[in-house]
């Protein structure tokens, strides 16, 4: 319950996730909440011994296993919301590529605010964010509040083919080009969306389709 999965993310899955990972790029690519490194390990091969890899995990026992077994991946026991902290204390301004494993449903949506304004500092003016949701969760009130946090905070959001080769089968959410806006703007735009939600809903009743 915790971690927020009931199996680590299958090959498909993890595939579609770090799709936007360049071949063999010099790139930084930043995973956060890498579990028991399913994720980790694709991205280790696809870098190829390129670029500079971190992994940000809470857990201590699963940040523990997951050094052990990838040395060359720079794995730090912190909260995702220390992104910034963890890339300034390596001397690195921006991360190119951040790939997500955390489970944003389940978080409140301070929490999901606070993470997602963390990332969206953390990565370059033409960084990708990528993350993925379960089917079956993807309509609840917390994940329908990601989506929207997201659109407030990226230039584009697509969402890739549902994966169903994947234990519970899962879509990709491609987050690309950061904006500039302050994290004052975006709860500024996220008010507004609201407000106009409200009003389109109040002038539907008043005016009923024939």
């Amino acid at each position: 319950m915790t971690i927020g999965a009931v199996a680590a993310s299958g090959r498909a899955l993890t595939r579609a996730a770090i799709a936007p990972v360049p071949l063999g790029a010099d790139v930084v690519v930043v995973e956060l909440g890498p579990g028991t490194g399913a994720m980790t390990t694709a991205i280790e091969q696809r870098l190829a011994g390129r670029g500079r890899q971190l992994a940000i995990e809470v857990n201590a026992r699963l940040a523990r296993a997951l050094s052990t077994r990838h040395p060359a991946v720079a794995v730090v026991q912190a909260d995702a919301a220390q992104l910034g902290t963890v890339l300034t204390d390596r001397g690195i301004a921006h991360a190119d590529v951040v790939v997500s494993g955390l489970p944003w449903a389940a978080f409140r949506p301070q929490q999901q605010a606070q993470l997602l304004d963390a990332m969206v500092t953390g990565l370059s003016p033409d960084g990708v964010f990528t993350t993925f949701a379960y089917v079956h969760s993807r309509w609840t009130p917390a994940a329908r509040r990601f989506r929207r946090e997201l659109e407030a905070r990226f230039e584009e959001v697509l969402i890739g083919r549902t994966v169903w080769r994947n234990l519970p089968p899962a879509v990709v959410y491609y987050a690309r080009r950061p904006t500039t806006a302050g994290r004052g703007a975006v709860r500024d735009q996220l008010r507004i969306r609201s407000a106009r939600r409200r009003s389109w809903t109040s002038s539907s009743r008043l005016c009923p389709s024939t």
